[in-house]
């Protein structure tokens, strides 16, 4: 598909379909695109945030039988910013014997993979994710337009199939902490995407996208940090190619508890897409046509969800995320849920592996507007041309990934 469908929508006498193809949560996870965690265009996993954790422990001097102090102190605030207590092998011990009392001082970590995960000022962040994801969805086309019923699209009616996308994708955040509140982040993601109209009746029809497909920039600030409760607000702006310029706003309030932050958020956005219509498509070589299933006849779309997670410290050196995300996508609902297992053996690098998949989605039993173009074809514009209505059954939409981060 590429540039043509472009040049092809200028000459649709009515709506002017101008192709612009999935991204996150764009649709049933269409077109050129399927990233689950996070917000549109954002690889979501966008997660360039984290938590800082504070001691509640006092200040307490023992004495050793060698007449030395061990000192066991509360951190001041600057060099607590983010720190978590691990359990495990550097967990509190005590040993009491007539002559001696002896502690050990707890260990303190920047969990890097934390959801409110930001550099101190004039600290460096760096999160890449590499992903694979999956989505799609059955298709019948019904309910053939009247004007071309009977002609050359006849053979049409009542086909039946699936709507298949696919996606290698790198994305690459880096932050810089201006302050230490205040971060500014930069991201770039390049795709590799295989679409497919795998007809019931005839041969499949295929394309495929790749290259650098998404830049954006953004800010973080925390707005509240303490001993209990931790917030943060961000903004950014993000460019995908071809298709579309998103502005997003993203709330997050976690409360700390033991060695875990149970965290809202709430995200909203809006889409400026290039064209007069978004959804599914496709062009195909042999022979020459495109196909398109538009999700709405629009130029603009608004996304808001939102939901619950649970960051927790397993170890000393191992993390646990899951999280739970409801979100209206314009034209359908759909609810998430992602896990995230990392490893972090010290302060300045993590790695950790997770997955994403959709449990529900109102894209079923969806009525959609279907749009075919073929030169060949004597009775058809010189333009896609609505042909029908596309019935949709079984979305479905996963992702798998892994990340790795550095803090410098």
């Amino acid at each position: 598909m590429k540039k043509q469908l472009s040049l092809l929508a200028v000459a649709v006498a009515l709506v002017g379909i101008a192709p612009a193809f999935a991204e996150t949560n764009w649709g049933a996870r269409a077109g050129s695109s399927a990233d689950l965690s996070s917000a549109p265009a954002t690889r979501t996993r966008q997660s360039v945030n984290y938590n800082k954790y504070q001691t509640r422990s006092n200040t307490a001097t023992y004495e050793r039988q060698d007449g030395k102090n061990i000192y066991y102190t509360q951190p001041a605030n600057r060099s607590a910013m983010y720190k978590q207590y691990a359990s495990g092998s550097s967990s509190q011990s005590v040993r009491t014997s007539r002559s001696e009392t002896v502690r050990t001082e707890l260990k303190r970590k920047y969990y890097l993979a934390h959801p409110f995960y930001q550099p101190l000022q004039g600290k460096f962040g760096s999160i890449t994710d590499l992903s694979y994801a999956n989505s799609g969805y059955d298709f019948k086309l019904n309910s053939m337009d009247t004007a071309i019923s009977g002609g050359a699209f006849a053979g049409l009616e009542g086909e039946s199939g699936s709507w298949k996308s696919t996606q290698f994708a790198i994305k690459e955040d880096f932050s810089y902490g201006i302050t230490d509140k205040i971060a500014l982040v930069g991201m770039l993601r390049y795709e590799m995407n295989d679409y497919k109209f795998d007809w019931k009746s005839f041969d499949d029809d295929k394309d495929d996208d790749n290259g650098l497909n998404l830049f954006g920039l953004g800010a973080q600030f925390r707005v509240i940090d303490s001993a209990d409760w931790i917030g943060e607000v961000s903004a950014y702006f993000q460019h995908q190619k071809d298709m579309a310029n998103n502005f997003l706003l993203e709330l997050k309030a976690g409360y700390k508890v033991s060695r875990s932050t149970i965290y809202g958020l709430l995200r909203g956005w809006y889409v400026d897409i290039d064209g007069d219509a978004y959804g599914n498509g496709l062009d195909a070589s042999d022979p020459e046509r495109a196909m398109f299933i538009a999700y709405e006849l629009d130029d603009k779309a608004f996304y808001i969800e939102g939901g619950l997670g649970v960051f927790s410290v397993l170890d000393e050196d191992w993390t646990l995320n899951v999280e739970g995300i409801f979100g209206h996508y314009d034209w359908h609902n759909q609810f998430n849920i992602k896990g995230e297992i990392g490893w972090q053996p010290n302060d300045w690098f993590a790695w950790t592996v997770y997955a994403k998949a959709s449990l529900y989605d109102s894209a079923d039993d969806k009525n959609l507007d279907f749009y075919w173009y073929q030169p060949s074809l004597a009775d058809v514009d010189a333009g896609l041309t609505k042909i029908g209505k596309m019935d949709l059954d079984s979305t479905q939409e996963w992702s798998i990934g892994t990340r790795v981060m550095f803090q410098f």
